[in-house]
C-alpha cells in the first residue's frame, strides 16, 4: 500500500482526489491547497486530511500528485524529489524545459518513479487503436475547445496542443528535422488558436491545429500509413481502421476493391476495433502505483514529457518570432 497526498484541491485535484481512493494500490495520507476555500471543501466533500504546508504533507506520503496549476509544477516537484518521494505529475510537466531537465535529473539522483499526465494514451479509443498504428507517415490533428478562462495561464499549446504533441512523439518513432508554426491571441494575453507542422527526420509530417475559443468541442487525430488508415477521436471515444491488402487469386465480387493497375488489385477492409470503457485518469493513476510497486517503467516517462514540452516550446518560439529557427 503506497502513502500518496494531492497537491492542489482545485477541479481537476478534486477529480483526482476521488478516483485516488478507489484504486487499491493507494492509501490517501491527505491533500494540500493555499486556497483554504478548495481545502475545506476537499475535507469535507471527500474525508480526507488537510495539510498546513507542502512540506508536512511530503513527509506524511511515499507518492506525491502534483495538481496544481502548471507554474508551480517545478517547485512542487522539487520539493517532493529532494524528499525522494515518487510523482505523479499533471501535464505539462513544468513550465519551461530548462525546469523539466532539472526535473530529470532530481528524479534520477533520487532514484524514483515519474510519470506525467498525458491522459490521452489512456484514452480507449487510442489504446484501441494503437496497435493498427505501426509506421505513420502522415498525422492530421484536431483539438478544438470551446473558452474556459481556467486554462488561460499558459498559452494554447502548453493547454491542449501538448497533448497531441505527446501522442505524435509516441507514435512517430523518428528525430523532429523542422517545425512550422503560426497562431494568434484573440481573447487571452497568449495564443489561442495555433497550428503546428512538425516534419520528421524519417519524412513523417504531422499537422497539428489546438483553439479554445471553438463553438464546439473536437479531439481527433487521423493516422495514414502504408496500406492504412486510422482515425482516432479522442472525444467521442471511436476509432476507424481502413486497410488495403493485395488480392490474392480471384476477386470477391461483393468486396470493395482498388484496381492499381500495374501494381494490382487491393482489397478494402474496414475495421473498428472494441473499445473497452474505462477512466482514462484513474487508469494512469493506478498504472503508477504498478509501476512503483512492480519496479517497471512508467507509461508516460519524465523524458516523454519533457520531450513534448521541447516540441511545444519550439512552436511557441515560431508563434513569437516567425523568422526563429
Amino acid at each position: 500500500m503506497l502513502r500518496i497526498g494531492v497537491l492542489g484541491a482545485g477541479h481537476l485535484g478534486k477529480i483526482h482526489i476521488k478516483l485516488i481512493k478507489e484504486i487499491e494500490n493507494y492509501q490517501l495520507s491527505g491533500i494540500f491547497d493555499p486556497d483554504k476555500e478548495n481545502a475545506t471543501f476537499a475535507e469535507k466533500e471527500f474525508g480526507v486530511k488537510a495539510f498546513n504546508d507542502i512540506e508536512s504533507l511530503i513527509d506524511a506520503c511515499d507518492v506525491i500528485d502534483i495538481v496544481t496549476p502548471t507554474l508551480s509544477h517545478y517547485d512542487c516537484a522539487v520539493q517532493a524529489l529532494r524528499k525522494s518521494r515518487h510523482i505523479f505529475i499533471e501535464k505539462p510537466i513544468t513550465n519551461t524545459v530548462d525546469e523539466a531537465r532539472k526535473l530529470i535529473r532530481l528524479s534520477q539522483e533520487a532514484n524514483v518513479k515519474v510519470q506525467v499526465g498525458h491522459v490521452e494514451r489512456y484514452n480507449p479509443a487510442f489504446i484501441a487503436a494503437r496497435p493498427y498504428i505501426t509506421a505513420p507517415m502522415f498525422l492530421e490533428g484536431h483539438r478544438l475547445a470551446q473558452f474556459n478562462p481556467r486554462g488561460t495561464d499558459v498559452s494554447v499549446v502548453l493547454d491542449l496542443m501538448i497533448h497531441d504533441l505527446d501522442i505524435v512523439l509516441s507514435t512517430v518513432k523518428s528525430g523532429i528535422r523542422n517545425i512550422s508554426a503560426s497562431g494568434v491571441a484573440v481573447v487571452s494575453d497568449t495564443p489561442d488558436i495555433a497550428n503546428a507542422r512538425i516534419e520528421f527526420d524519417n519524412g513523417c509530417v504531422a499537422n497539428l491545429t489546438a483553439s479554445r475559443i471553438s463553438v464546439k468541442n473536437m479531439r481527433k487525430i487521423r493516422f495514414f500509413q502504408r496500406d492504412a488508415y486510422i482515425s482516432v477521436d479522442f472525444f467521442k471515444k471511436e476509432s476507424e481502421v481502413i486497410r488495403m491488402k493485395e488480392v490474392v487469386g480471384e476477386v470477391d465480387p461483393l468486396s470493395i476493391t482498388m484496381d492499381l493497375g500495374d501494381k494490382g488489385v487491393k482489397q478494402i477492409y474496414f475495421d473498428k476495433p472494441k473499445i473497452d470503457e474505462s477512466n482514462a485518469i484513474k487508469s494512469e493513476l493506478s498504472d503508477f502505483s504498478k509501476s512503483i510497486l512492480e519496479d517497471t517503467t512508467p507509461v508516460v516517462t519524465i523524458h516523454d514529457g519533457c520531450n513534448a514540452l521541447e516540441a511545444a516550446h519550439i512552436i511557441l518560439g515560431k508563434l513569437s518570432n516567425p523568422v526563429y529557427t
